[in-house]
């Protein structure tokens, strides 16, 4: 359940690990496995981040390529994957872990249970 607190433009998301009511988001334009993972989320307005964007995103187990030229923080909600950035090692990653991705990180996102994350991915630079 999400409330927004008057006159301030707080957006408070409780037992955002379990929160239903997100959006199908569809899948991964490069996906890696068969069938393709699917991505679900729930897109926060956040006044005054510019072009940034903020939210809650969920992906099934599959594998993927990771193409997002923006730099992204994420903090892991629930569920386990690893993540293999271009040229270096797999890195194991589960709920509670927090993430700071830099611009024009490539890899492979490999899903192994459900994942779910908070994030913010910052506008590219103008």
């Amino acid at each position: 359940m999400s409330a927004a607190v008057p006159g301030q433009g707080i957006t408070v998301l409780s037992q955002t690990a379990k929160l239903d009511g997100l959006h199908d988001q569809g899948g991964p334009a490069r996906p890696l496995s068969q069938p393709a993972c699917r991505f679900s989320g729930l897109d926060i307005a956040l006044a005054g981040a510019g072009d940034s964007n903020t939210g809650v995103w969920e992906c099934s187990p599959g594998r993927f390529e990771r193409q997002l030229p923006n730099a992204e923080v994420m903090h892991i909600l629930s569920g386990r994957c690893n993540f293999t950035p271009t040229g270096g090692e797999p890195l194991a990653i589960r709920a509670g872990d927090t993430l700071f991705f830099p611009a024009h990180t490539t890899g492979v996102w490999h899903i192994e249970e459900t994942l779910r994350k908070v994030f913010v991915v910052l506008a590219l630079p103008a």
